[in-house]
C-alpha cells in the first residue's frame, strides 16, 4: 500500500537522490515483522527489523536482521569486536536513537552508530525496513542504503 506521507527517512533518501519504494501498513493492525511482511505481501526474508544493542564498552550498535529471525548476541558481539552486547532497554531507545520501538530505522538516528546487516541481505536486490515511523516501510537496495548508512555484512542470526 502506497501513501503520500513522508517520514524523515524518506526525506533523507530524497535529499541523497536515492530511489526507494515506500509502503504503509498503518491501518492494518499488523504489529510483528512477520505480520507486516504478510500484509505487504513480501517475502519475510527480505523484510528486516532494526535492533539496537549496547556493549559492555557502553557503545551502541545497530543490527538489521530478517523479521522472522532472532539476533544471535554472541555472533553480533563478535561482528563488532566486542565481548558481549545486549538489547538496549526500551526506555533508552528514544533518547539514544530518536526512534520508538517498532519504528526504528537505521537511517536518521540521532547519531550514526556502527551498523551490521545480516549477510542474507546480500542475496536480495532490495530489502524492506522501517521508514522511521510505526506503520511505514521503505524498500531500497543495500548498495543505496550504504550511501546513507555505512554498514558491514555478517552472519548474526
Amino acid at each position: 500500500m502506497k501513501s503520500d506521507f513522508k517520514t524523515n527517512v524518506m526525506r533523507i533518501l530524497d535529499r541523497y537522490k536515492i530511489p526507494y519504494n515506500h509502503y504503509t501498513y498503518a491501518d492494518t493492525g499488523a504489529i510483528s515483522g512477520i505480520e507486516v511482511a504478510t500484509v505487504l505481501n513480501q517475502n519475510p526474508d527480505m523484510v528486516f527489523k532494526t535492533l539496537v544493542t549496547v556493549a559492555k564498552s557502553k557503545k551502541y550498535y545497530v543490527f538489521m536482521i530478517p523479521v522472522a529471525k532472532e539476533l544471535d548476541l554472541k555472533k553480533a558481539a563478535a561482528s563488532v569486536n566486542e565481548k558481549s552486547v545486549e538489547m538496549l532497554h526500551l526506555k533508552d531507545l528514544l533518547p539514544a536513537t530518536g526512534y520508538v520501538h517498532g519504528g526504528c530505522s537505521p537511517i536518521g538516528m540521532k547519531k550514526l552508530f556502527a551498523t551490521v546487516i545480516d549477510s542474507s541481505a546480500a542475496n536480495f536486490d532490495k530489502i524492506i525496513f522501517s521508514a522511521g515511523k510505526i506503520g511505514y516501510q521503505v524498500e531500497l537496495s543495500p548498495d543505496d542504503l550504504k550511501k546513507v548508512v555505512p554498514f558491514n555484512y555478517a552472519d548474526i542470526v
